[in-house]
């Protein structure tokens, strides 16, 4: 009895210390996954995470966000502006993401984002990329100030891919990322706003960071961007 109980206080504490260490290890673990600044996910865990969905839903979008005006942002409001900007465009993705279960949102670097949404049907993209659009262009208070961003907005869709491309696995993720990556420079180029792969044609541009049409936005006139 007596040994039961010195090998019970022993190992009381053990099993104490292996259970907070245990903790410790789990966030510290969760911690690697995010990234700091936005909580969202990281490149690595966002790609372990799409190719559970990737080839278990028919329409998988792959989503390609830059910011427009992010380093004007950050040169004429500090540097702490353009943080703000980065947690306010993670929490918009993050609310508008939310009512599509199993999306995956990441944070790619400096101001870069990257989603994997499944979607019920493939003309939903088109509504969710301009969707998406609005909610990151709208304005943020920042130090009782409105500031806002534009956005390029490029996707891809698993089920454009053709029938003799990998449906599934890291092969099939990188296809889909490189094709939303091509897809949200083509909006770049033309002004911002986003980029819709059936039409491959960008729609809802910006101007300076502000959706064409705006008051306070100027589209070049042809003489002008000739000069």
């Amino acid at each position: 009895m007596n040994a039961l109980l010195t090998a019970l206080s022993v190992a009381g504490p053990l099993a104490c210390g292996w259970g907070v260490h245990g903790l410790w290890m789990g966030r510290r673990l969760t911690a690697a996954r995010r990234d700091p600044l936005s909580g969202l996910l990281t490149r690595a865990a966002f790609e372990r995470g799409s190719l559970r969905i990737l080839g278990r839903q028919m329409h998988t979008a792959v989503i390609l966000i830059d910011l427009d005006g992010f380093k004007a942002l950050n040169d004429t409001a500090g540097h702490a502006a353009g943080d703000a900007a980065i947690r306010n465009t993670a929490a918009s993705l993050t609310d508008a993401l939310s009512t599509y279960p199993g999306a995956v949102v990441g944070r790619l670097g400096g101001d870069e984002f990257i989603a994997a949404v499944p979607l019920p049907a493939a003309h939903r993209l088109a509504w969710l990329l301009g969707a998406l659009h609005d909610v990151i262009t709208a304005p943020f208070r920042f130090e009782g100030t409105d500031l806002s961003v534009g956005v390029s907005i490029g996707a891809s869709l698993s089920s454009d891919l053709r029938p003799d491309a990998p449906q599934g696995g890291l092969v099939a993720l990188s296809l889909l990322m490189r094709l939303a990556d091509e897809a949200m420079y083509t909006a770049k180029r033309a002004g911002g706003g986003w980029c819709d792969p059936a039409a491959s044609a960008p729609v809802c541009t910006t101007t300076a960071g502000r959706r064409t049409g705006r008051p306070g936005t100027h589209t070049p006139h042809p003489e002008e961007t000739a000069a």
